[in-house]
């Protein structure tokens, strides 16, 4: 006898996806066919209907999502944690900006866990960004510095923490609740990386009713393979230029190198940071080659 129940995928592994119940069982679930042929990929975060016929599970609905991303792989997020760091492996703010971008392009608030702070405080790194307008945490999972601002700003929402390789997502995790044990890594010295503890992308629930969804390191390679924005829509991505849009002389400036540019004035007093502009200069230059119609 075929019976229906709905959840919610907590973790997707190998074309396996796992669905929570509210009475607390994990599911094992595939995909019917008709997924692959719509072009729809089931997500961590899901609220998914599913079958199960002889102890299997089967994926039949998924219920409307009001945000998904692509990389990292998860929808329905209320906030976006973007892990860096000031210490081996320093952290580019491009890496920052182009996910903090496609966060904000989807509407989607982003916080900023400063880490390892007992190794480097990275006072210009927050500077940068708390002068860009974003909330700013500095921790370190090693003294616990933070932490316990963190769990505040977190606190029953639904929460992806996402950032380079080596930053110490996992620790920080493990410090929000020791419970998870995750495992973590080292960084090499020599190239200044991490390796990646996390493999794939998993939700998991504080007792506080905070819903955590841990993902993969990624690499500056792997930022290069992320979505674009297209270019029109990218300046309203960057919640910095929000003051200065629409006071340029040209109603459609793309804030370049147009003459009475309100963006490049503020860039020139100072009131946006030269690491932000940059991002999107570059961000702009790669969103060129998106054609709306590719994006449909």
């Amino acid at each position: 006898m075929v019976q229906r129940r709905s959840g919610q995928i907590v973790k997707a592994l190998s074309g396996f996806y796992y669905v929570l119940t509210a009475d607390g069982r994990l599911i094992e679930c595939r995909a019917r066919g008709i997924f692959r042929k719509e072009k729809i990929t089931p997500l961590v975060g899901d609220e998914v209907e599913f079958s199960m016929e002889r102890g299997k599970g089967m994926l039949e609905s998924i219920a409307k999502r009001k945000n998904s991303f692509v990389r990292p792989a998860v929808s329905n997020v209320d906030v976006l944690v973007i892990f860096c760091s000031g210490a081996n492996p320093v952290t580019d703010p491009f890496l920052i900006d182009r996910v903090a971008a496609i966060a904000g392009d989807r509407n989607v608030p982003v916080l900023l866990c400063v880490n390892k702070t007992d190794l480097d405080d990275a006072s210009e790194l927050i500077r940068i960004y708390r002068a860009a307008g974003f909330a700013v945490y500095p921790t370190s999972a090693q003294t616990g510095e933070g932490v316990e601002e963190l769990r505040q700003a977190i606190s029953g929402k639904t929460v992806v923490l996402t950032g380079n390789s080596g930053v110490g997502k996992s620790s920080v995790l493990n410090c929000l609740d020791a419970n998870f044990a995750i495992k973590t890594g080292e960084v090499s010295e020599k190239l200044g990386r991490g390796r990646h503890t996390t493999r794939h992308v998993e939700l998991y629930r504080l007792a506080d009713g905070t819903e955590i969804i841990d993902t993969p390191g990624f690499s500056s390679f792997d930022t290069e393979q992320m979505e674009l924005i297209l270019k029109e829509n990218l300046q309203y991505a960057f919640s910095d230029f929000a003051p200065y849009l629409g006071k340029c002389r040209y109603h459609d400036c793309a804030h370049l190198k147009e003459p009475e540019c309100a963006v490049l004035q503020a860039l020139r007093d100072g009131r946006i940071e030269k690491t932000r502009y940059n991002s999107y200069v570059r961000l702009y230059e790669s969103a060129k080659e998106i054609k709306l119609w590719e994006k449909k």
